[in-house]
């Protein structure tokens, strides 16, 4: 029993350097807010049930190697290079939602805009958006309405019927109709333009979503996921609004509340407008007063 503790402070003592710096200090916070990262990414996937398996083949190396099993370690130590692999195998989807999502995210120090466009789209489109998803909310029409945002859609744009037709609350609820060619499916707006129809949208995995969301709604969630798209979903059941962005569902949502978040993602090039009409002007009247001079 001694020699076990004492192998247990040895080991302790290894881990735990005799000359702490900042700098070591910052590298652990890292390590550690990587690792939370991680953590967070898959703890709501089937990935999370292997990672408790991982976590626990790793106790069970630190115990073998405290009592010296050597059997056991010749096994882990043999294993680990064909496991590192299988792990980039068992987890390639949750690696690539992860970068997927590192990859969008906005650092302020690189972001430029190139756009020319004012807006993402016109008040009429926001305007017939709404009107089309109350109708369906009233008649109980199931429908899922995707709005591009930042990530092109085009790959889930290929999956459905091109139509590139103006935006209009009848056409909307026409595609939408019961026993319709088109209902069946997601409906992707680009802009001003309804780009496709009936297109085939990534399923969530998320196993903390309530058992009573059919599959429109879990493929709105998961575009969400995976994407910046902003989804509207019009439950064929009892026809209650919901929006799903970033991964989250927002149920039950009034007319109010959504014609704010489609304002609210329809503005989001108006600042970078703004500030070159501001500077346009800014430019006309130095001019002028170099002119008058």
């Amino acid at each position: 029993m001694e020699k076990f503790k004492q192998d247990v402070y040895t080991f302790f003592s290894y881990l735990m350097p005799k000359n702490i710096l900042i700098t070591d200090i910052l590298e652990i916070i890292l390590i550690a807010y990587f690792i939370y990262t991680i953590i967070n990414w898959i703890k709501d996937t089937k990935a999370w049930s292997l990672f408790k398996g991982i976590v626990f083949l790793m106790a069970m190396w630190i115990i073998a190697e405290l009592l010296n099993f050597n059997v056991i370690l010749y096994i882990f130590v043999n294993a680990i290079n064909v496991g590192i692999i299988a792990l980039f195998i068992i987890f390639q989807p949750e690696l690539r939602r992860a970068l997927e999502q590192l990859g969008r995210k906005n650092i302020s120090v690189f972001q430029f805009d190139f756009r020319n466009e004012k807006v993402r789209f016109s008040n009429n489109t926001v305007q017939e958006i709404v009107v089309a998803c109350n109708h369906m909310s009233e008649k109980k029409t199931g429908a899922l309405i995707v709005l591009e945002n930042e990530t092109s859609l085009g790959e889930y744009e290929m999956t459905g019927i091109e139509l590139d037709s103006n935006i209009s609350a009848a056409l909307l609820i026409n595609i939408f109709e019961h026993n319709t060619p088109l209902h069946d499916g997601a409906v992707i707006i680009k802009g001003d333009k309804i780009k496709a129809a009936t297109c085939i949208l990534p399923v969530s995995d998320n196993m903390s979503l309530s058992r009573d969301l059919g599959t429109r709604h879990r493929a709105g969630i998961g575009l969400s996921e995976v994407t910046d798209a902003f989804v509207i979903i019009v439950s064929e059941e009892n026809g209650k609004i919901s929006i799903a962005v970033n991964g989250q569902l927002i149920r039950n949502v009034d007319e109010m509340y959504l014609r704010s978040r489609l304002q609210k993602l329809q503005k989001i090039n108006d600042v970078t407008e703004t500030r070159k009409l501001t500077l346009h002007r800014k430019r006309k009247k130095n001019s002028r007063e170099k002119k008058e001079i």
